[in-house]
Protein backbone atom coordinates (compact mmCIF):
# COMPACT_ATOMS: atom_id res chain seq x y z
CA UNK A 1 0.00 0.00 0.00
CA UNK A 2 1.13 3.43 -0.75
CA UNK A 3 2.10 5.69 2.30
CA UNK A 4 -0.10 8.35 1.78
CA UNK A 5 -3.27 6.11 1.29
CA UNK A 6 -3.13 5.38 4.86
CA UNK A 7 -5.56 7.94 5.24
CA UNK A 8 -8.57 8.42 2.98
CA UNK A 9 -8.46 11.88 0.26
CA UNK A 10 -11.91 12.76 1.91
CA UNK A 11 -10.34 12.36 5.64
CA UNK A 12 -7.51 14.51 5.09
CA UNK A 13 -9.75 17.13 3.28
CA UNK A 14 -11.52 17.00 6.59
CA UNK A 15 -8.56 17.28 8.74
CA UNK A 16 -6.72 20.63 6.86
CA UNK A 17 -10.27 22.20 7.18
CA UNK A 18 -9.85 21.20 11.00
CA UNK A 19 -6.08 22.50 10.87
CA UNK A 20 -6.80 25.51 9.07
CA UNK A 21 -9.29 26.50 11.85
CA UNK A 22 -6.86 25.86 14.55
CA UNK A 23 -4.10 28.03 13.06
CA UNK A 24 -6.94 30.97 12.70
CA UNK A 25 -8.17 30.40 16.09
CA UNK A 26 -4.39 30.18 17.78
CA UNK A 27 -3.59 33.50 15.86
CA UNK A 28 -6.65 35.13 17.03
CA UNK A 29 -5.82 34.37 20.66
CA UNK A 30 -2.21 35.26 20.84
CA UNK A 31 -1.61 37.91 17.99
CA UNK A 32 -5.13 38.65 19.07
CA UNK A 33 -4.98 40.39 22.75
CA UNK A 34 -1.60 42.41 20.30
CA UNK A 35 -3.67 43.85 18.20
CA UNK A 36 -6.13 44.87 21.15
CA UNK A 37 -3.58 46.42 23.39
CA UNK A 38 -2.53 48.57 20.50
CA UNK A 39 -6.44 49.52 19.75
CA UNK A 40 -6.63 50.57 23.28
CA UNK A 41 -3.23 52.17 23.78
CA UNK A 42 -4.25 55.79 23.11
CA UNK A 43 -7.18 55.17 26.02
CA UNK A 44 -5.68 53.26 28.63
CA UNK A 45 -2.54 54.90 28.81
CA UNK A 46 -2.60 58.57 29.77
CA UNK A 47 0.87 59.08 30.40
CA UNK A 48 4.21 58.23 28.81
CA UNK A 49 5.03 55.70 31.08
CA UNK A 50 1.94 54.27 31.11
CA UNK A 51 2.04 53.88 27.35
CA UNK A 52 5.27 52.04 27.98
CA UNK A 53 4.04 49.63 30.40
CA UNK A 54 1.01 49.15 27.94
CA UNK A 55 3.55 48.41 25.35
CA UNK A 56 5.89 46.21 26.69
CA UNK A 57 3.23 43.64 27.76
CA UNK A 58 3.63 42.47 24.30
CA UNK A 59 6.53 43.61 23.12
CA UNK A 60 8.24 40.32 23.99
CA UNK A 61 5.94 38.14 22.25
CA UNK A 62 4.31 39.66 19.63
CA UNK A 63 6.87 38.73 17.13
CA UNK A 64 6.25 34.81 17.96
CA UNK A 65 2.53 35.32 17.89
CA UNK A 66 2.79 36.46 14.38
CA UNK A 67 3.47 32.94 13.49
CA UNK A 68 0.33 31.95 13.56
CA UNK A 69 -0.78 34.17 11.02
CA UNK A 70 2.18 33.06 8.67
CA UNK A 71 1.11 28.94 9.03
CA UNK A 72 -2.20 29.87 8.44
CA UNK A 73 -0.96 31.46 4.88
CA UNK A 74 1.26 29.25 4.32
CA UNK A 75 -1.19 26.28 5.30
CA UNK A 76 -3.86 28.23 2.72
CA UNK A 77 -1.38 28.25 -0.05
CA UNK A 78 0.40 24.57 0.05
CA UNK A 79 -3.68 22.89 1.24
CA UNK A 80 -5.97 25.23 -0.69
CA UNK A 81 -4.56 26.31 -3.58
CA UNK A 82 -7.30 27.79 -5.47
CA UNK A 83 -8.60 29.39 -2.09
CA UNK A 84 -5.52 31.09 -1.64
CA UNK A 85 -5.68 32.35 -5.45
CA UNK A 86 -8.94 34.27 -5.11
CA UNK A 87 -8.47 35.15 -1.77
CA UNK A 88 -5.27 36.65 -1.73
CA UNK A 89 -5.84 38.38 -5.39
CA UNK A 90 -9.43 39.57 -4.67
CA UNK A 91 -8.82 41.31 -1.31
CA UNK A 92 -5.10 42.45 -2.84
CA UNK A 93 -5.83 46.14 -1.16
CA UNK A 94 -7.54 45.33 1.71
CA UNK A 95 -4.88 42.64 2.64
CA UNK A 96 -2.28 45.50 1.66
CA UNK A 97 -3.98 47.57 3.75
CA UNK A 98 -3.33 45.24 7.11
CA UNK A 99 0.06 44.92 6.03
CA UNK A 100 1.11 48.32 5.84
CA UNK A 101 -0.66 48.47 9.36
CA UNK A 102 0.96 45.30 10.92
CA UNK A 103 4.55 47.32 9.36
CA UNK A 104 3.83 49.79 11.56
CA UNK A 105 4.24 48.05 14.53
CA UNK A 106 7.44 46.77 14.82
CA UNK A 107 8.57 50.34 13.50
CA UNK A 108 6.64 52.05 16.51
CA UNK A 109 7.89 49.59 18.87
CA UNK A 110 11.77 50.44 17.83
CA UNK A 111 11.69 53.78 17.25
CA UNK A 112 8.94 55.66 19.49
CA UNK A 113 11.14 55.62 22.59
CA UNK A 114 14.28 57.10 20.51
CA UNK A 115 13.56 60.54 21.28
CA UNK A 116 12.42 62.25 24.00
CA UNK A 117 9.50 64.33 22.71
CA UNK A 118 6.26 64.06 23.53
CA UNK A 119 5.26 65.17 19.75
CA UNK A 120 7.08 62.48 18.25
CA UNK A 121 6.12 59.83 20.91
CA UNK A 122 2.57 60.33 20.37
CA UNK A 123 2.40 60.34 16.30
CA UNK A 124 3.89 56.37 17.16
CA UNK A 125 1.47 55.55 19.82
CA UNK A 126 -1.59 56.82 17.20
CA UNK A 127 0.78 54.45 14.71
CA UNK A 128 0.50 51.42 16.57
CA UNK A 129 -3.23 52.31 17.49
CA UNK A 130 -3.41 51.80 13.81
CA UNK A 131 -1.28 48.71 13.55
CA UNK A 132 -3.78 46.71 15.67
CA UNK A 133 -6.94 48.90 14.53
CA UNK A 134 -7.18 48.19 11.05
CA UNK A 135 -5.95 44.58 10.83
CA UNK A 136 -9.05 43.93 13.45
CA UNK A 137 -11.58 46.14 11.48
CA UNK A 138 -10.53 44.20 8.19
CA UNK A 139 -10.22 40.50 9.48
CA UNK A 140 -13.76 41.07 10.57
CA UNK A 141 -14.83 42.73 7.43
CA UNK A 142 -13.42 40.19 4.75
CA UNK A 143 -15.28 37.04 7.18
CA UNK A 144 -18.43 39.46 7.07
CA UNK A 145 -18.05 39.43 2.76
CA UNK A 146 -17.01 35.37 3.13
CA UNK A 147 -20.89 35.22 4.21
CA UNK A 148 -22.05 36.90 1.50
CA UNK A 149 -20.26 35.77 -1.38
CA UNK A 150 -17.36 36.65 -2.81
CA UNK A 151 -17.82 38.09 -6.17
CA UNK A 152 -15.61 35.56 -8.30
CA UNK A 153 -15.88 33.13 -11.29
CA UNK A 154 -14.11 30.19 -13.28
CA UNK A 155 -14.00 30.19 -16.48
CA UNK A 156 -14.36 26.49 -18.11
CA UNK A 157 -10.56 26.35 -18.08
CA UNK A 158 -10.29 27.54 -14.24
CA UNK A 159 -8.82 31.00 -14.85
CA UNK A 160 -10.19 33.38 -12.14
CA UNK A 161 -11.85 36.05 -12.54
CA UNK A 162 -12.74 38.59 -10.22
CA UNK A 163 -15.21 41.32 -10.67
CA UNK A 164 -15.36 43.05 -7.22
CA UNK A 165 -13.81 46.43 -5.67
CA UNK A 166 -12.24 47.30 -2.50
CA UNK A 167 -15.21 49.90 -1.38
CA UNK A 168 -18.09 46.90 -2.20
CA UNK A 169 -16.32 44.90 0.55
CA UNK A 170 -17.31 47.68 2.95
CA UNK A 171 -20.81 47.00 2.60
CA UNK A 172 -23.23 47.28 6.30
CA UNK A 173 -23.10 43.31 6.92
CA UNK A 174 -19.25 43.46 6.87
CA UNK A 175 -18.54 46.40 8.40
CA UNK A 176 -21.25 44.71 11.48
CA UNK A 177 -18.41 41.84 11.57
CA UNK A 178 -15.56 44.06 11.36
CA UNK A 179 -17.02 45.92 14.13
CA UNK A 180 -17.47 42.54 16.31
CA UNK A 181 -14.04 41.64 15.47
CA UNK A 182 -12.92 45.07 16.78
CA UNK A 183 -14.68 44.45 20.07
CA UNK A 184 -13.47 40.64 20.25
CA UNK A 185 -9.99 41.88 20.28
CA UNK A 186 -10.26 44.52 22.44
CA UNK A 187 -12.21 42.59 25.10
CA UNK A 188 -9.00 40.16 24.40
CA UNK A 189 -6.23 42.84 24.58
CA UNK A 190 -7.77 44.39 27.94
CA UNK A 191 -7.85 40.82 29.68
CA UNK A 192 -4.51 40.78 28.78
CA UNK A 193 -3.51 43.91 29.96
CA UNK A 194 -5.55 43.20 33.43
CA UNK A 195 -3.19 40.00 33.92
CA UNK A 196 0.26 41.90 32.74
CA UNK A 197 -0.47 45.26 33.99
CA UNK A 198 -0.64 47.20 36.96
CA UNK A 199 -2.09 50.29 38.19
CA UNK A 200 -3.95 52.68 35.88
CA UNK A 201 -3.66 50.66 33.05
CA UNK A 202 -5.04 47.71 34.17
CA UNK A 203 -7.97 49.87 36.18
CA UNK A 204 -8.58 51.43 32.62
CA UNK A 205 -8.38 48.20 30.41
CA UNK A 206 -10.95 46.51 33.08
CA UNK A 207 -13.43 49.16 32.44
CA UNK A 208 -13.12 48.93 28.08
CA UNK A 209 -13.00 45.33 28.63
CA UNK A 210 -16.30 45.14 30.28
CA UNK A 211 -17.86 47.04 27.62
CA UNK A 212 -16.41 45.65 24.69
CA UNK A 213 -17.27 42.00 26.08
CA UNK A 214 -20.63 43.17 26.50
CA UNK A 215 -20.27 44.74 22.82
CA UNK A 216 -19.13 41.48 21.70
CA UNK A 217 -22.57 40.17 22.90
CA UNK A 218 -24.39 42.36 21.36
CA UNK A 219 -22.72 42.70 18.16
CA UNK A 220 -22.82 38.50 17.52
CA UNK A 221 -26.49 38.46 18.41
CA UNK A 222 -26.87 40.97 15.97
CA UNK A 223 -24.75 39.26 13.09
CA UNK A 224 -26.32 36.21 13.61
CA UNK A 225 -30.54 37.39 13.11
CA UNK A 226 -29.06 39.10 10.31
CA UNK A 227 -27.13 36.35 8.48
CA UNK A 228 -30.61 33.91 9.64
CA UNK A 229 -33.00 37.24 8.36
CA UNK A 230 -31.69 38.70 5.41
CA UNK A 231 -28.37 36.65 4.16
CA UNK A 232 -28.83 34.12 1.66
CA UNK A 233 -26.65 30.87 2.21
CA UNK A 234 -25.31 28.66 -0.13
CA UNK A 235 -26.66 24.73 -0.41
CA UNK A 236 -24.87 21.74 -2.94
CA UNK A 237 -27.61 20.45 -4.84
CA UNK A 238 -25.79 17.86 -6.46
CA UNK A 239 -24.10 14.67 -5.82
CA UNK A 240 -21.14 15.21 -3.46
CA UNK A 241 -18.39 12.94 -4.36
CA UNK A 242 -15.77 13.90 -1.17
CA UNK A 243 -13.23 11.83 -3.14
CA UNK A 244 -13.38 13.56 -6.38
CA UNK A 245 -10.90 15.88 -8.46
CA UNK A 246 -10.26 19.45 -6.91
CA UNK A 247 -12.70 21.13 -9.41
CA UNK A 248 -15.86 23.29 -7.85
CA UNK A 249 -17.31 23.58 -11.66
CA UNK A 250 -18.50 20.06 -11.53
CA UNK A 251 -21.17 20.64 -8.70
CA UNK A 252 -24.37 22.53 -9.02
CA UNK A 253 -25.26 25.19 -6.07
CA UNK A 254 -28.35 27.21 -5.50
CA UNK A 255 -28.76 30.28 -2.56
CA UNK A 256 -31.24 29.57 0.06
CA UNK A 257 -32.41 32.21 2.64
CA UNK A 258 -31.53 30.05 6.21
CA UNK A 259 -28.74 27.71 4.33
CA UNK A 260 -26.11 29.11 7.07
CA UNK A 261 -28.04 27.80 10.08
CA UNK A 262 -28.98 24.38 8.25
CA UNK A 263 -25.69 22.77 9.76
CA UNK A 264 -27.29 23.02 13.27
CA UNK A 265 -30.28 21.00 12.37
CA UNK A 266 -28.12 18.44 10.71
CA UNK A 267 -25.81 18.61 13.37
CA UNK A 268 -27.04 19.92 16.42
CA UNK A 269 -23.77 19.47 18.07
CA UNK A 270 -22.62 22.20 16.89
CA UNK A 271 -24.44 24.30 18.65
CA UNK A 272 -21.28 24.38 21.37
CA UNK A 273 -19.46 26.68 19.21
CA UNK A 274 -22.02 29.99 19.49
CA UNK A 275 -23.26 28.99 22.87
CA UNK A 276 -19.31 29.35 24.16
CA UNK A 277 -18.87 32.64 22.10
CA UNK A 278 -21.71 34.12 23.92
CA UNK A 279 -20.97 32.51 27.09
CA UNK A 280 -17.44 33.03 26.96
CA UNK A 281 -17.90 37.22 26.59
CA UNK A 282 -20.41 36.93 29.44
CA UNK A 283 -17.81 34.83 31.72
CA UNK A 284 -15.06 37.42 30.76
CA UNK A 285 -17.32 40.26 31.65
CA UNK A 286 -18.04 38.35 34.81
CA UNK A 287 -14.71 37.76 35.51
CA UNK A 288 -13.19 41.78 34.57
CA UNK A 289 -15.72 43.14 37.31
CA UNK A 290 -14.28 40.25 39.76
CA UNK A 291 -11.18 41.06 39.22
CA UNK A 292 -10.49 37.52 38.26
CA UNK A 293 -7.00 38.07 35.65
CA UNK A 294 -6.04 34.53 34.51
CA UNK A 295 -10.28 33.66 34.37
CA UNK A 296 -10.28 36.85 32.32
CA UNK A 297 -8.31 35.50 29.97
CA UNK A 298 -9.39 31.72 29.76
CA UNK A 299 -13.04 32.93 29.01
CA UNK A 300 -11.98 35.78 26.34
CA UNK A 301 -10.24 33.03 24.93
CA UNK A 302 -13.63 30.65 24.83
CA UNK A 303 -15.40 33.28 23.26
CA UNK A 304 -12.83 33.97 20.26
CA UNK A 305 -13.13 30.33 19.82
CA UNK A 306 -16.50 30.43 19.92
CA UNK A 307 -16.99 32.33 17.31
CA UNK A 308 -14.68 31.91 15.19
CA UNK A 309 -15.92 28.10 15.04
CA UNK A 310 -19.04 29.13 14.60
CA UNK A 311 -17.99 31.03 10.95
CA UNK A 312 -16.37 27.87 9.56
CA UNK A 313 -19.10 25.66 11.06
CA UNK A 314 -21.97 27.58 9.16
CA UNK A 315 -20.46 27.26 6.49
CA UNK A 316 -18.81 23.99 6.40
CA UNK A 317 -18.55 22.16 3.68
CA UNK A 318 -18.38 25.20 1.88
CA UNK A 319 -14.94 27.67 2.62
CA UNK A 320 -15.53 30.48 0.07
CA UNK A 321 -18.60 30.88 -2.32
CA UNK A 322 -19.37 32.44 -5.05
CA UNK A 323 -21.99 35.83 -5.36
CA UNK A 324 -20.92 35.53 -9.00
CA UNK A 325 -21.29 31.74 -10.11
CA UNK A 326 -22.35 29.73 -7.15
CA UNK A 327 -21.27 27.14 -9.28
CA UNK A 328 -17.70 27.96 -8.73
CA UNK A 329 -18.02 28.35 -5.05
CA UNK A 330 -15.30 26.65 -3.46
CA UNK A 331 -16.21 24.06 -0.72
CA UNK A 332 -13.80 21.36 1.41
CA UNK A 333 -14.29 18.83 -1.14
CA UNK A 334 -13.10 20.94 -4.46
CA UNK A 335 -10.79 23.22 -3.41
CA UNK A 336 -7.53 21.01 -1.67
CA UNK A 337 -4.20 20.00 -3.23
CA UNK A 338 -3.93 16.09 -4.09
CA UNK A 339 -3.85 13.25 -2.08
CA UNK A 340 0.22 13.28 -1.69
CA UNK A 341 0.21 16.75 -1.13
CA UNK A 342 -2.15 16.46 1.88
CA UNK A 343 -0.36 13.61 3.36
CA UNK A 344 3.00 14.97 3.14
CA UNK A 345 1.91 18.37 4.91
CA UNK A 346 0.01 16.34 7.77
CA UNK A 347 3.43 14.40 8.72
CA UNK A 348 5.32 18.05 8.38
CA UNK A 349 2.88 19.28 10.83
CA UNK A 350 2.34 16.34 13.36
CA UNK A 351 6.40 16.77 13.73
CA UNK A 352 6.42 20.65 13.86
CA UNK A 353 3.24 22.04 15.76
CA UNK A 354 3.70 20.55 18.64
CA UNK A 355 7.32 22.10 18.82
CA UNK A 356 6.09 25.26 17.90
CA UNK A 357 3.14 24.58 20.84
CA UNK A 358 5.82 23.87 23.44
CA UNK A 359 8.48 26.70 22.68
CA UNK A 360 5.71 29.00 22.78
CA UNK A 361 4.07 27.63 25.95
CA UNK A 362 7.62 27.66 27.25
CA UNK A 363 8.68 31.47 26.35
CA UNK A 364 5.50 32.37 28.02
CA UNK A 365 6.25 31.07 31.13
CA UNK A 366 9.66 32.91 31.08
CA UNK A 367 8.28 35.83 30.73
CA UNK A 368 5.36 35.77 33.30
CA UNK A 369 4.71 38.21 35.33
CA UNK A 370 3.54 41.92 35.72
CA UNK A 371 5.01 45.08 34.28
CA UNK A 372 4.95 48.12 36.09
CA UNK A 373 5.90 51.31 35.71
CA UNK A 374 9.25 50.58 37.80
CA UNK A 375 10.37 47.86 35.44
CA UNK A 376 10.09 50.54 32.28
CA UNK A 377 12.05 53.18 33.39
CA UNK A 378 14.59 50.97 35.04
CA UNK A 379 18.01 52.07 32.59
CA UNK A 380 19.20 48.73 32.89
CA UNK A 381 16.41 47.20 31.52
CA UNK A 382 15.79 46.55 27.88
CA UNK A 383 11.88 47.70 27.52
CA UNK A 384 10.79 49.80 24.78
Amino acid sequence: MILHELINYDTLRIIWWVLLGVLLIAFAVTDGFDLGVGTLLPFVARTDTERRVAINTIGATWEGNQVWLILAGGAIFAAWPPLYAVSFSGFYLAMFAILFALILRPVGFKYRSKRDSAAWRNGWDWALFIGGFVPSLIFGVAVGNVLQGVPFRFADDMRIFYEGSFFALLNPYALLCGLLSVAMLVMHGSAWLVLKATGPVADRARRFGSIAALLVIVLFTLGGLWLWADVSGYRITSAINPIGPSNPLLKTVSLESGAWLANYGTYPWMIVAPVLGFLGAAAAFLAMRARLEVATLLFSDLSITGIISTVGLSMFPFILPSSLDPRSSLTVWDASSSHQTLFIMLVVTVIFLPIIFAYTTWVYKVLWGKVDEKSVTDKNSHAY
